[in-house]
């Protein structure tokens, strides 16, 4: 089986900013919702038979404990964030399995979604669907994947080490050192992504650094080291049959009916058929 990993968060972000570009007459109150519950449908059309949605349903986490400077919900559009917590109703009421996250963030849902599922030996590939270069660190040859939706592409473990100059498991060591601004911690002053990668490849992980190195910004580095380690122990669920969709649940008319969108009714109930029938044969 193939389970599908999806970034609940950055498709919200990505259908809001998406409509927004073609329509002038203001921000439709679930228009990114229905954006997002579209992709998922048309995801379930394709085959998909396992899926699960991570999302953020609080901003802040424990990292904002951490480091003062790390990213908040200040500056998110009170449009975009009115639809956090209806777009985990609409697609619980899709019958997908969502996980809203609290004190972890949903790339921690991401990452120990992709850590279960990828001890099932039944499991044939894990597709984590986000462009977000902190899941970068779960990718494991080609059978943990990132999708990125956007591009259209995926990213294996050639391709992030063509990509960042260092194998997966080093991500967060490189981050520590170059930096991330969308998660508003800077990394260590005078080093780019090219000498981050340089000196990750000739040393190993930041822990293994000689202390001349880093000199003072060694403590520095490997704070933004854990800032950037995703957690992989969320308990989300203990068996990937339970991110087997079996069509939507009843209160999902209501929800068609909010979207405004009546074909998805029959989408779902075409898409729940054919599933059906791929699991009979």
């Amino acid at each position: 089986m193939i389970v599908h990993l999806i970034d609940g968060t950055y498709e919200l972000f990505r259908h809001f900013y998406g409509l927004r570009r073609f329509r002038k007459d203001g921000d439709p109150p679930l228009g990114a919702v229905l954006g997002v519950v579209r992709t998922v449908v048309q995801m379930l059309e394709q085959g998909a038979t396992h899926i699960g949605v991570a999302t953020d349903h609080v901003i802040e986490s424990f990292r904002n404990d951490l480091w003062p400077g790390y990213k908040t919900g200040e500056g998110i559009e009170p449009a975009l964030l009115a639809q956090f917590h209806p777009l985990e109703e609409a697609l619980d009421a899709l019958g997908v399995a969502v996980w809203p996250m609290i004190e972890l963030e949903a790339d921690d849902g991401l990452a120990s979604a992709a850590h279960i599922a990828a001890a099932d030996e039944r499991v044939r590939k894990v597709c984590i669907w986000t462009p977000d270069k902190d899941l970068a660190q779960c990718v494991r040859g080609d059978r943990v994947v990132q999708m990125d939706r956007r591009g259209n592409s995926m990213r294996d473990e050639a391709a992030v080490i063509g990509k960042f100059g260092v194998r997966p498991q080093l991500i967060p060591d490189y981050l520590a050192l170059v930096g991330d601004a969308a998660d508003g911690y800077p990394g260590i002053p005078g080093i780019g992504a090219v000498t981050a990668a340089r000196l990750l490849n000739a040393h190993g992980s930041l822990e293994d650094f000689p202390a001349t190195v880093l000199g003072d910004d060694r403590g520095l580095a490997l704070l933004f080291k854990d800032l950037a380690t995703l957690r992989t122990d969320a308990p989300l669920f203990d068996d990937v049959d339970l991110l087997r969709w079996h069509g939507p649940a009843a209160g999902f008319a209501e929800w068609v009916e909010r979207l405004g969108d009546e074909r998805l009714a029959e989408r779902c109930r075409k898409a729940a058929q054919l599933s059906k029938s791929r699991e009979e044969s």
